[in-house]
C-alpha cells in the first residue's frame, strides 16, 4: 500500500504544483510549512494516525527541520496533530470524543457569536460572505473537497468576526483545523455538499436580515445536524 508520504513524494516528483502545495517562502518558513501539512492532512494525503517524522517532512518541503518542528509545533496547539511521548508527533484521528468535544465548545460559542453579527456585522462583511458562499459553491461543484472546506472555514470566520468580540473570534479560530478536519471525515459518508451549502445559506439570510434569533437558531441547526450525522457515522 503506498503511504501518504510516499503519494506525496510522487506528487512532488511529478508537479510540485500539483498535489503537493507549492512552497513559496515570501514570508515565516514555518508558517508556509505548516499551511502545507494542514493541506495534506486535510485532503487525506497524510491519514489520521499516520506518524510525522521531522526529517521525512523537511526533506520532503526542501527545508532544514527547525521550520518543520515550529509547523509541527503550531498544529499540535490547533489539533491537526497529536503529539505521544511514545509515537511522537501524528495525524490526530477523528474519534467519537473528539467530535464530542469540539462541536460542544462550538455550540457554546458560535451561535452567540452569529446572533451577535446579525446585530454588529456591516455590509462589506455580508458582501465578503456572499462571495465566499458563491467560491464554495463553485468549488462542491467541481468535488474540490479541501478547497470547499477551506472556503466554508473562511465563510463562517467572515460571520462571526462581524460579533465584534475579538476574545470570542479568538477562541472560535482555535477550532477551526479540528472543524476542518472532521468535516472532511464526515464528507466521505455524505453524498452531497449541496445540504451544507443550503444550511449556510440560511445562516446569511438571517445575518443580512439582521434577525439575531433567527441567525442563532440556524447556526444551532447547522452544528446539531452534523454532529449528529457524524456521531451516527461512527457508531455504526
Amino acid at each position: 500500500m503506498t503511504t501518504g508520504f510516499e503519494q506525496m513524494e510522487q506528487a512532488k516528483g511529478t508537479s510540485r504544483a500539483g498535489a503537493l502545495p507549492a512552497l513559496t517562502f515570501q514570508g515565516s518558513r514555518a508558517q508556509v510549512v505548516a499551511d502545507a501539512i494542514r493541506k495534506a492532512i486535510l485532503s487525506g494525503q497524510l491519514e489520521p494516525g499516520q506518524q510525522l517524522v521531522e526529517r521525512e517532512l523537511s526533506e520532503l518541503f526542501g527545508v532544514s527541520k527547525t521550520p518543520v518542528r515550529e509547523a509541527l509545533i503550531g498544529l499540535v496547539g490547533s489539533g491537526l496533530v497529536d503529539q505521544n511521548q511514545y509515537r511522537g508527533m501524528t495525524v490526530q484521528s477523528v474519534s467519537a470524543d473528539l467530535v464530542r468535544h469540539v462541536y460542544e465548545t462550538r455550540d457554546l460559542l458560535e451561535p452567540a457569536a452569529i446572533a451577535m453579527a446579525a446585530r454588529n456585522i456591516s455590509d462589506a462583511e455580508i458582501a465578503e460572505a456572499e462571495q465566499l458562499l458563491g467560491e464554495a459553491a463553485e468549488r462542491g461543484a467541481r468535488g474540490e473537497r479541501v478547497e470547499l472546506q477551506l472556503l466554508n472555514r473562511s465563510f463562517h470566520r467572515s460571520l462571526y468576526l462581524g460579533c465584534g468580540n475579538p476574545l470570542l473570534c479568538r477562541y472560535l479560530d482555535g477550532l477551526q483545523d479540528l472543524v476542518a478536519l472532521i468535516s472532511i471525515a464526515g464528507w466521505t459518508q455524505k453524498k452531497t455538499w449541496e445540504g451544507e451549502y443550503e444550511e449556510h445559506r440560511r445562516i446569511l439570510s438571517a445575518v443580512a436580515d439582521r434577525d439575531p434569533e433567527a441567525a442563532e437558531r440556524e447556526a444551532r441547526s447547522h452544528i446539531t445536524r452534523f454532529v449528529d450525522q457524524m456521531m451516527e457515522n461512527l457508531d455504526s
